[in-house]
């Protein structure tokens, strides 16, 4: 039987090798600088700053393949910056590189002195005055809206609310029916959604009301809670996995960037989207109202694409999955995208699936003609 263990020597050698690695790590790691980790660096142009809030528009890269221009919204609880992490992992540019005129909402910094504000501000009054913006610019009767996650419902609320403004709609990684993981296995269950459900709502207002808000920190822990092995070894083990390679180097610290910068979540708005949402599910039931307005889905008679990840384990697929034969409108198509939540806009195997299937969708569906 072979000796499987280890000489002294080839113990010394491994920690040596081990040691000499760290040190190069430690000297690659202080020599980068905080620029040089940039995110979210596509070239773009701020058309309409009102509060916090900014709405910009991307830098053409190619010629204009798609008329009706396309407005991107991401959630608050995250940063928009996903959608274009770097040059070669990064939606937005692959958009542009489709000849789509793309637009993007920066929901700013919560704090605080936003605490009152809530969904329905968001809605009816920040995306709408930035659908405004960009109908005043182009010139266009109607844009496309693409939300992202959390986006994806202000997007979905908005086509309900102002149909005749919105001629497609694209979720993304969106949370519909936030009870539809209970429908399988206990394994699964979404573990926010699981968590959420365990508080009482006497829970969540107790937390805004000490924070004003849902501090970023928080949600942060909650989401490392799903993977906790991995975000235990990842600034060790899987950090010595890329220090060698530039480039793997490069794409691991600018998710750590994106992961780190965690938006406080407005308060009221935290609330609601807790409680109305992942505890009493008033969306996908057609119970939902904003400041008095219903989200009947019905009235969403655009054409919708939506697209969810297959191994997303903070939105479960069965949440996202849960809109056909509930709106207005019979043109409705799904893309089940391969990895998880965030995988569906840095995977390598996302980068041309997600974005072709976009773009494809959209001049299909391009208004014809525009009325002078």
């Amino acid at each position: 039987m072979p000796n499987v263990m280890s000489s002294p020597t080839e113990v010394a050698e491994a920690a040596a090798s081990f040691n000499a690695k760290i040190n190069t790590a430690v000297q690659k790691l202080q020599a980068i600088s905080d620029d040089q980790v940039e995110i979210g660096a596509t070239p773009k142009d701020v058309i309409l700053q009102t509060d916090k809030i900014t709405l910009s528009r991307y830098r053409p890269l190619t010629d204009a393949a798609v008329r009706t221009p396309l407005l991107l919204t991401y959630g608050l609880i995250g940063r928009q910056t996903m959608a274009d992490l770097q040059e070669d992992r990064s939606l937005v540019r692959n958009l542009l590189m489709e000849g789509i005129d793309l637009w993007v909402v920066d929901w700013g910094s919560a704090t605080r002195a936003d605490r009152w504000l809530t969904i329905g501000d968001y809605v009816m009054g920040y995306l709408d005055d930035c659908v405004s913006a960009v109908l005043e610019h182009t010139g266009a009767p109607a844009i496309s809206l693409l939300g992202i996650c959390e986006g994806g419902v202000f997007s979905l609320a908005y086509a309900s609310l102002f149909p005749e403004r919105v001629q497609n709609l694209i979720l993304t990684i969106t949370p519909l029916d936030f009870h539809a993981d209970q429908q399988g296995d206990d394994d699964d269950q979404g573990l926010i959604n699981a968590w959420v459900r365990g508080l009482t709502p006497d829970d969540i207002d107790r937390m805004i009301e000490v924070w004003g808000c849902m501090p970023g920190v928080v949600m942060a822990t909650v989401f490392a809670m799903i993977t906790p092995t991995r975000n235990v070894t990842k600034y060790n083990l899987d950090l010595l996995e890329v220090v060698d390679d530039d480039a793997r180097l490069m794409n691991f610290l600018r998710m750590e960037k994106w992961l780190a910068d965690r938006p406080d979540h407005p308060g009221e708005a935290a609330k609601q989207w807790f409680k109305e949402l992942y505890q009493d599910n008033a969306l996908i039931k057609n119970e939902w109202s904003l400041d008095g307005h219903p989200i009947d889905l019905t009235r969403v008679t655009m054409p919708v694409l939506n697209i969810y990840a297959k191994g997303d384990t903070i939105i479960p697929p069965a949440t996202s999955q849960a809109l056909r034969g509930r709106i207005g409108t019979d043109d409705y198509s799904e893309l089940g995208s391969p990895g998880g939540h965030i995988g569906v806009f840095v995977s390598r195997k996302s980068q041309g699936l997600v974005s072709g299937h976009i773009s494809t969708w959209l001049r299909e569906r391009d208004a014809k003609e525009w009325s002078e």
